[in-house]
């Protein structure tokens, strides 16, 4: 049990960023500003990309038009990974919600260091795995939760609830329609939720949005 503790501990402190920085890893660094376009869907998978600053929406369009949000990826998140496991063409676009710098490094280099660095790549299946439980949780979240839950469950993601080594509790700016998006429902249902959460307390906007992480009964509360 203890050896287990150990080497769970030792994985969550890894420093991707220092890694990058310190072992000779071909690399390039891009910025965007806010609302940029980092990749399109449909573009070539060529590079898998680290978020060192700043946030990234993945969104889908169908042959319909309509458009969905996939993720919202902070830092210490990477994109554009699905090119390591031999998709051709990006299924999703990346656009830059807030001023982002990124850490691109192309696939050959990035399969060729995930091959050689046992640490590296211990983190990054780690953060794999992760996200993909994240993802089954939003799933379950969509299909089985009131839009009231899953819109205080989405301010605690983004406020990184529970994420000890970087925790965010004044969110960057997001605009009621984009909540209403990522959590499938209408912006009069999010208006009203919010003004909700800041009447007892579990929000408020004085020099931002914050959230407190009372907000979670609402989330837990059956």
């Amino acid at each position: 049990m203890k050896i287990k503790n150990a080497g769970a501990k030792k994985l969550k402190t890894f420093d991707v960023q220092a890694f990058l920085d310190s072992t000779g890893v071909s690399r390039t660094i891009q910025t965007f500003e806010a609302k940029e376009t980092i990749f399109c869907q449909g573009d070539v998978c060529k590079d898998v990309m680290y978020i060192q600053k700043g946030q990234v929406r993945l969104s889908v369009v169908s042959k319909a038009g309509k458009e969905a949000i996939v993720a919202n990826l902070r830092p210490g998140d990477f994109v554009g990974e699905g090119g390591l496991a031999k998709q051709p063409i990006r299924i999703a676009t990346a656009t830059a919600t807030t001023a982002v710098t990124l850490l691109v490094v192309g696939l050959k280099e990035m399969i060729r260091v995930l091959h050689e660095e046992h640490a590296f790549s211990d983190r990054f299946i780690a953060y794999i795995v992760e996200r993909n439980i994240r993802i089954e949780e939003d799933l379950i979240d969509q299909l089985f939760n009131s839009s009231e839950k899953r819109l205080a469950r989405t301010l605690l993601l983004l406020a990184r609830y529970g994420n000890d080594d970087r925790p965010q509790f004044i969110l960057p700016k997001i605009s009621q329609e984009k909540l209403a998006e990522m959590i499938g429902t209408t912006r009069s249902r999010v208006n009203f939720f919010m003004n909700k959460f800041k009447s007892l307390g579990f929000i408020h906007n004085h020099g931002g949005l914050h959230v407190n992480d009372s907000l979670l009964s609402v989330v837990l509360h059956d």
